[in-house]
């Protein structure tokens, strides 16, 4: 429940392993969030995270199991933080698999697993968010998408096919939302230095999980619909968007 000055109280993190997750989290924390829910599927990996959302002044941090892919589970955890939490103001739907292109591109079962959580398991979880939302009658959900998804590429077309698809349903949803009390804020994301991206080649524009956290969190406060993190990204892509297929594949990856 959002406290006596407004401020978020309540936040859920699902794909508590997150690392840009827990870095929009503690900055919720900083502003005022005093409850934490960090959700993943190895809950126990999470001490670390949990006493630094601690040290930045959250006074109730929880860790649960959570399972993308296992989405018949997701209804009824929802309902349990609901009752054991009270209104959750804020849920950022923060999971997510990178594959790997060269490997999944070829064999079909690496392909379906990365759409499975990537886009299946998202869809689960943001329908079964919004309705626990609804019916506490007010509420914000973060969705991490990917300028990935905004024209996929060759280089990634597995991975990029998948927040393609998240970024269109989240739009959807997020008009679908209006008038209900529950507004869906989508983020988009470039290459972000984090333990999922270590070892590759940083692309341009390349940023970290802190910013993007306070990019999300400025976009929660002003009510946006969409936040690029970093915003040159939003010019970037739009050009991008409009450059001619045949130059556009020749692209470097």
């Amino acid at each position: 429940m959002r406290n006596a000055l407004g401020t978020v109280d309540t936040v859920v993190v699902l794909g508590g392993g997150s690392e840009i997750g827990q870095a929009i989290a503690r900055q919720l924390v900083t502003e005022g969030a005093r409850t934490v829910v960090l959700a993943a599927r190895r809950p126990e990996q999470l001490a670390t995270a949990a006493g630094e959302l601690t040290k930045a002044g959250a006074t109730t941090v929880g860790t649960v199991t959570f399972d993308a892919d296992a989405t018949e589970t997701h209804e009824a955890l929802l309902a349990d933080l609901g009752a054991t939490y009270g209104d959750l103001d804020v849920v950022v739907v923060a999971f997510g698999v990178l594959g790997d292109q060269a490997a999944d591109e070829v064999d079909a079962d690496r392909a379906v697993a990365v759409v499975r959580t990537n886009f299946l398991g998202a869809v689960s979880a943001l329908t079964v968010t919004a309705e626990r939302l609804k019916k506490q009658g007010h509420g914000q959900i973060v969705v991490l998408s990917s300028v990935a998804g905004e024209r996929v590429r060759r280089a990634n077309y597995v991975y990029g096919s998948t927040k393609a698809g998240l970024d269109g349903f989240a739009q959807g949803m997020s008009d679908a939302l209006r008038g209900t009390g529950v507004s869906l804020l989508t983020v988009r994301p470039g290459f972000v230095h984090s333990k999922m991206t270590a070892g590759m080649k940083a692309a341009p524009l390349s940023t970290t999980p802190e910013v993007v956290a306070q990019q999300t969190v400025k976009g929660l406060r002003t009510g946006a619909h969409t936040v690029w993190a970093p915003g040159p990204l939003r010019v970037l892509m739009t050009v991008l968007r409009h450059v001619p297929r045949p130059v556009f594949r020749r692209l470097p990856g």
